[in-house]
């Protein structure tokens, strides 16, 4: 496995796994299968694992610390805080303030088993709450020794500098695909030009850009892209033409779809790692053979303008979904 450095210090493979599906909203949960590919994954060279206190919430991050007592596996280890769920509901409020910055992190600290996080995000963006505030609490809890790199995540490029002002910004973590592009409008350049790490999250649509969902009922319970606007009925079906589109050129290139929309990510520049989640071996591996396939500047052309020519039919998520999102 390759390696890229987020920021100025931070070396993790040039794929990361997100691990939030292990502990819910893409269906019913399996410890047992979710150690097995984190242990895959480990073994296939990826040592860049992605959580955060809200998944189950808090089951993530204790998952993953089940998996490093278990294992001893060196990893390097992002996760968030900021929002605040109850247990079985999506609704969520957000809080960035440093009181709770440091209760959340040190929480974090013992569900992981860890004294040392790798690389601590700012979840959503309290727009109430000044960022030079919560950036200066975050680097406190960096000279204590308790994170090591600070990241925000869905931020607005003018936040992001008056945050990068106060203390640098390792990483930047939003969503970015072949049909969630939003980012190269202003929080990619912002990021190339201060030299800050940028973590796509969803790189493969979450599952939908490899062609896996035809329609609004395939989805199991408790699966929440089944309440996601993009792919409601009706959505779905002129948005697979996007799908079809991606399996077309992946077909030329000897590729599946999920390791053409990954390549193109990696083409984009050394500073991108994304970060697919699956809970299954299989997705895993095929995932992981993406950074052996390398898309030219022509390729990368012909795809976004095959790509750009058919609109996206939905938001990312619902109006909850999108609190704190490009603040």
């Amino acid at each position: 496995m390759n390696k890229r450095r987020l920021g100025q210090g931070l070396e993790v493979s040039a794929i990361g796994l997100g691990c939030m599906g292990m502990s819910e909203f893409y269906g019913p949960r399996d410890d047992a299968e979710s150690l097995n590919v984190l242990a895959k994954a480990y073994e296939l060279g990826i040592n860049f694992f992605d959580t955060a206190d809200m998944y189950g919430p808090h089951h993530n991050e204790e998952l993953i610390g089940r998996f490093l007592r278990e294992s001893g596996a060196d990893i390097r280890i992002a996760t968030k805080f900021g929002i605040l769920r109850n247990a079985g509901e999506y609704k969520r409020s957000i809080d960035n303030s440093p009181q709770y910055a440091r209760t959340a992190c040190e929480a974090s600290l013992k569900r992981l088993g860890v004294d040392y996080i790798d690389l601590y995000y700012v979840h959503r963006i309290n727009p109430d709450q000044p960022i030079e505030e919560t950036m200066e609490g975050l680097a406190q809890l960096v000279k204590e020794g308790k994170i090591g790199h600070i990241g925000l995540s869905e931020v607005s490029a003018k936040t992001l500098q008056r945050a990068h002002a106060v203390h640098p910004v390792t990483a930047v973590q939003t969503e970015y695909s072949l049909w969630s592009r939003q980012a190269e409008e202003d929080i990619l350049p912002t990021c190339q030009k201060l030299r800050i790490g940028f973590v796509p999250y969803s790189p493969l649509g979450r599952g939908f850009l490899t062609g896996r969902f035809q329609s609004a009922d395939e989805f199991s319970k408790g699966d929440f892209r089944a309440t996601l606007p993009r792919f409601a009925e009706g959505a779905i079906t002129q948005n697979n033409r996007i799908a079809d589109v991606i399996a077309d050129i992946s077909r030329q290139k000897g590729c599946t779809p999920a390791q053409l929309s990954l390549a193109w990510i990696l083409a984009k520049g050394d500073y991108l790692v994304p970060i697919p989640g699956t809970k299954n071996p299989k997705y895993l591996i095929e995932n992981t053979k993406a950074v052996d396939i390398q898309l030219s500047a022509q390729e990368c052309e012909q795809l976004e303008s095959a790509v750009s020519q058919l609109p996206v039919i939905g938001e990312r998520y619902t109006a909850e979904g999108m609190k704190g999102v490009n603040a």
